[in-house]
């Protein structure tokens, strides 16, 4: 068996004179629930369509289990999509939508409505097949699209922001139905999104892509807590991101403090960017804090408050606390050594 389902050797991509994708390389595993994330226009929808054969790279290859499939057209890859907006048949039922790739394929029907039910089974809408696509909600619609697609046993499973028409609360809950639904199937999901919360949800990897490039590959984890890049730290969850200086092993300097860090291998004295998470701020007395500083604000989120805090050497640090310090108040803070992180200065 191969050690990659899906490889990406090279990926460019251009749209007149104007490049999309640079150089993507991009290996993924069978089973694997595998997230493209970025803003708007970073390219990961690009990405998507030239895996599924939407779209052609301009150089590259892509190759499924060892084998280029640069030429081979969709409908003759084992590549499904569910895209956005569902793209399901109005004017026909349920059992309809789902069967339709199989009726193409000319197979038995008793084995159409086998495989039916237990696609239905599987998406947990046993019982809806003569409804309407008219007449279900959002979340029903996106449960048929993904049957539909499964259906046809593809061995990947490409999903184009398949949430993004969905409420807060049904998306969260579609965010671990769709992992349970990949484990159990047990193929390839390739997920795009903007929605750091999402990738971090379902994902066993992460690829962060920024203007055409990939900035980091690496699981929920690591892309939270070891970002390798500003653009990563600041896309990624809330951070403070303050400039330092690493002047040597386990020691940097914030705001003319020495902190302890856990990081090493950086020349000493080297000018680096350092990130702190907010929740890994903790608020003490001001005679016990490494940095002291005033209360600008406090929200209350529901389960933490949410705090501005301005230092004394004028920088302000976000906060989520479940202890509450008042509006104007002076506070320490400490950050112990494994909430700093520091990363490379870039430009």
């Amino acid at each position: 068996m191969q050690d990659y389902i899906i490889e990406l050797r090279g990926i460019t991509k251009s749209f007149g004179d104007k490049e999309v994708l640079g150089h993507i390389d991009l290996s993924i595993k069978p089973k694997e629930f595998i997230t493209l994330l970025g803003p708007s226009g970073c390219g990961k929808t690009t990405t998507l369509r030239i895996i599924g054969g939407f779209e052609q790279s301009t150089k590259g290859d892509l190759y499924f289990e060892g084998e280029r499939i640069n030429e081979v057209p969709p409908f003759k890859r084992q590549i499904n999509t569910v895209f956005q907006r569902y793209a399901l048949f109005p004017h026909i039922n349920v059992f309809e939508n789902i069967a339709f790739g199989l009726k193409i394929k000319k197979m038995e029907e008793f084995l159409i409505e086998e495989k039916v039910k237990e696609m239905l089974k599987l998406v947990n809408l046993v019982g809806f097949e003569k409804r309407k696509i008219n007449s279900l909600s959002g979340g029903q619609q996106q449960r048929i699209a993904i049957a539909r697609a499964l259906v046809n046993e593809p061995r990947v499973l490409l999903l184009d922001e398949p949430l993004g028409a969905l409420d807060l609360k049904l998306r969260k809950e579609m965010q671990i139905e769709l992992k349970k639904i990949q484990q159990r199937v047990g193929i390839t999901f390739i997920y795009v999104t903007h929605d750091q919360e999402e990738a971090l949800t379902m994902s066993d990897r992460v690829i962060v892509m920024s203007e055409g490039e990939i900035q980091q590959i690496g699981n929920p984890e690591d892309i939270y807590n070891e970002p390798v890049n500003r653009f990563v730290a600041d896309f990624i969850g809330e951070g403070n991101i303050v400039d330092g200086i690493m002047v040597k092993d386990f020691e940097v300097k914030i705001e003319e403090q020495l902190f302890t860090c856990v990081d090493k291998g950086f020349e000493e004295n080297e000018l680096i960017e350092v990130l702190v998470r907010p929740e890994d701020i903790d608020i003490v007395k001001e005679e016990e804090g490494m940095l002291k500083g005033n209360v600008r604000s406090v929200v209350f989120k529901g389960v933490h408050y949410e705090m501005e805090i301005k230092d004394d050497n004028g920088f302000v640090w976000m906060v989520h606390s479940t202890d509450m310090a008042k509006k104007g108040e002076r506070v320490g803070l400490f950050i112990e050594p494994d909430a700093i992180h520091i990363m490379k200065k870039v430009g």
